[in-house]
């Protein structure tokens, strides 16, 4: 299944994984699983366990840029991701971007919280069997070495990030698979002409008995105007989309105003199950994710706490 990575292109850790996990299962991994935690071999003790343990101040807490349901996301971590961002595009990031840098993280962080919720929780196992298979993938541990240096990353970040991102796939994946394979789709044709002159000229043709699909191939000798088949949520016109759906095979709609001209469709035949073409099935899951994340951030506690 196609795998729909919400991360902006531009960020590092999205890149290396974009090629990864689309080529690995993360359904097969164990959903009662640990949470991640420092192996015991490698925790770090202060002396024998009866010695008086000195007075230590309270850490100060680590500024955060954002609170997603009661769980931070560090000002230093954000930042971090930021210059990544940045490296990537390899210019000055506008007010924008660094928006677009903190709503990834935020997103990632709603898609692990849910995947958590479902009972998907990421342990050092899993997260060392994703660097393991990342680093054959870069050809050599010292390759994915060498790119998380390049990166900015040290190695305790690099796995609290990879964490979050096997927990966000997954998740993306229980959403964007719901999606079904087959939809009431149309196979329609359009004359799309510069002019609304133009498009009433045309209009008045065709109510007077001319071929729509010999004006269709006169204004556009390439295609016909064929458009192919397509489901509701496929276009980008919304007006346009609704027109198609409201017309039955043979019928031809009114004058449509988009941004790219004036619009005259004609559908040519339906099928109420008709098998998504590929490109089609990935908008509609985009749109279910984009969707998911609309809602799951209105039923969250978001807090933005950049300075």
């Amino acid at each position: 299944m196609t795998r729909i990575l919400l991360y902006s292109k531009g960020l590092a850790l999205a890149i290396l994984l974009s090629f990864f996990l689309g080529a690995c299962s993360l359904k097969d991994a164990n959903p009662t699983s640990a949470p991640v935690t420092p192996s015991p071999e490698n925790s770090i003790t202060s002396g024998p366990a009866n010695s008086p343990t000195p007075f230590q101040p309270s850490p100060t807490p680590a500024p955060l840029a954002a609170m997603v349901n009661g769980s931070g996301i560090t000002l230093e971590e954000y930042q971090a991701e930021l210059a990544r961002y940045q490296a990537a595009v390899g210019t000055d990031v506008a007010t924008q971007d660094k928006t677009q840098v903190l709503d990834d993280l935020i997103d990632q962080e709603l898609l692990a919280q849910a995947a958590a919720e479902k009972g998907f929780v990421v342990d050092d196992k899993l997260v060392q069997q994703h660097i393991d298979q990342l680093s054959a993938e870069l050809g050599s541990t010292q390759a994915l070495s060498n790119w998380m240096a390049a990166h900015g990353y040290v190695e305790a970040d690099f796995r609290r990030d990879l964490a979050r991102s096997i927990a966000a796939t997954w998740m993306s994946d229980q959403i964007t698979s719901a999606v079904p394979e087959t939809a009431d789709q149309v196979h329609a044709r359009q004359i799309l002409v510069s002019t609304s002159a133009q498009a009433q000229d045309i209009l008045t043709q065709l109510k007077s008995g001319q071929d729509f699909a010999q004006l269709a191939a006169k204004e556009n000798p390439a295609t016909g105007g064929d458009l192919g088949w397509f489901p509701r949520g496929y276009l980008p016109d919304r007006n346009l989309e609704e027109a198609a759906f409201n017309l039955q095979p043979g019928q031809f709609s009114d004058v449509i105003e988009t941004g790219t001209g004036f619009h005259i469709l004609q559908v040519i035949e339906r099928d109420p199950q008709r098998a998504l073409a590929q490109d089609a099935r990935l908008t509609l899951q985009t749109q279910a994710l984009q969707s998911w994340l609309e809602d799951r951030r209105k039923q969250s506690e978001i807090q933005i706490l950049l300075p």
